[in-house]
């Protein structure tokens, strides 16, 4: 079955961990999503990341937000700034996220802050909004081996400290990707 992509703003709340960071972001290198992201996105993940591990280098970030763009050219969105205005949301500081999706044509925001992105809000701009496991969950239903395939890349990623499939699958469950890990143990030999 061809997948035609959806094109989803990642929220900075999934990207800030790293292992949820690392399967969101390989999804959208293996094609499974189109990601979008702006500087603002970006700054906002980095800042609350060095505000829960203070010991993070900065520089490190900032390799690692290289590292993204380069590996997704076309997920930085500019532009959005004037969408702003229009958007009302219970924390106006979300409203450059929306702004995005507006910019970008998306069709999703993947947050876990699903309050502060209220459904009938989004809609008003073609916009739904889910979760990370929600999401991804779906996605497996539908086409199970890609994401399998794509699971089994952001594993072997951690190349720095090799992860067995069985230890990714408690990853999953503690990147309160349970839904997905559920479905995926019975692909542990694949990843």
């Amino acid at each position: 079955m061809a997948l035609e992509p959806s094109i989803a703003v990642f929220d900075s709340c999934i990207l800030y961990p790293f292992h949820l960071r690392n399967i969101i972001v390989q999804a959208a290198v293996d094609r499974l999503v189109e990601a979008r992201w702006t500087d603002e996105i970006h700054d906002e993940w980095m800042r609350n990341l060095m505000v829960q591990v203070p010991a993070i280098p900065m520089e490190r970030l900032q390799v690692t937000r290289q590292l993204m763009n380069s590996a997704l050219p076309t997920a930085t969105i500019g532009g959005y700034e004037e969408h702003i205005p229009r958007v009302t949301l219970p924390d106006p500081d979300d409203r450059h996220v929306v702004a995005a999706g507006i910019a970008a044509n998306a069709s999703l925001v993947l947050t876990w802050n699903l309050r502060h992105f209220p459904a009938n809000e989004l809609k008003k701009f073609g916009l739904r909004r889910m979760t990370p496991d929600a999401f991804l969950s779906g996605l497996f239903d539908k086409i199970p081996d890609p994401v399998i395939s794509s699971l089994a890349n952001a594993r072997r990623n951690l190349s720095k400290t090799p992860v067995s499939a069985s230890d990714f699958i408690d990853i999953l469950e503690r990147q309160k990707l349970a839904q997905l890990a559920k479905r995926v143990e019975k692909y542990v030999s694949d990843l």
